[in-house]
């Protein structure tokens, strides 16, 4: 996940997600998380946590997690970062500034983006609290296996219908 901006957003993560958290090995968040308390629940809830500050992040945020998380899981060179510059050119920039990371997660612009280049696999969650243009709040799920991403799922939730005036 990433770009969860709680409580500016909204009140909490949708509780879809939160089932997600509870059953994954590892949650990843890519950023903008702006409040401690999500930050407290994700690490108290999740077997483990692979997180990276954003650019709306305060120092608290900042002194607690790093601006690239790296780690690697199942054999995947996984790294974590918030902000990946403009959409043109960002898979032979990305591949030339990780070289040694097969899957990099990254956030900011809170539009989903999963695209591979030269070996580097590119994934943006979206926002499951922000979706901005994007029709519907999204996060993904992914296996990581002998060495593999496999199983690359955008999830979608519909926004609630306006409230009806009276």
């Amino acid at each position: 996940m990433s770009d969860t901006h709680l409580p500016k957003r909204a009140k909490d993560l949708p509780e879809a997600l939160w089932e997600a958290v509870d059953a994954a090995d590892l949650a990843v968040h890519a950023g903008d998380w702006v409040d401690v308390a999500t930050l407290d629940a994700l690490e108290g809830r999740s077997r483990r946590l692979l997180a990276c500050w954003g650019n709306n992040d305060g120092e608290d945020l900042r002194a607690r997690l790093p601006e690239v998380a790296r780690a690697t899981v199942e054999g995947v060179r996984v790294a974590v970062v918030h902000e990946t510059g403009q959409k043109q050119r960002r898979e032979e920039r990305m591949r030339a500034e990780y070289p040694d990371v097969d899957l990099l997660v990254f956030g900011h612009s809170h539009i989903p983006w999963d695209t591979a280049y030269d070996g580097l696999r590119l994934l943006n969650p979206g926002s499951p609290t922000d979706r901005r243009r994007q029709p519907d709040f999204t996060w993904v799920t992914a296996r990581l296996e002998a060495g593999g991403v496999h199983d690359v799922r955008l999830h979608r939730l519909a926004p609630p219908p306006p409230a009806r005036r009276r």
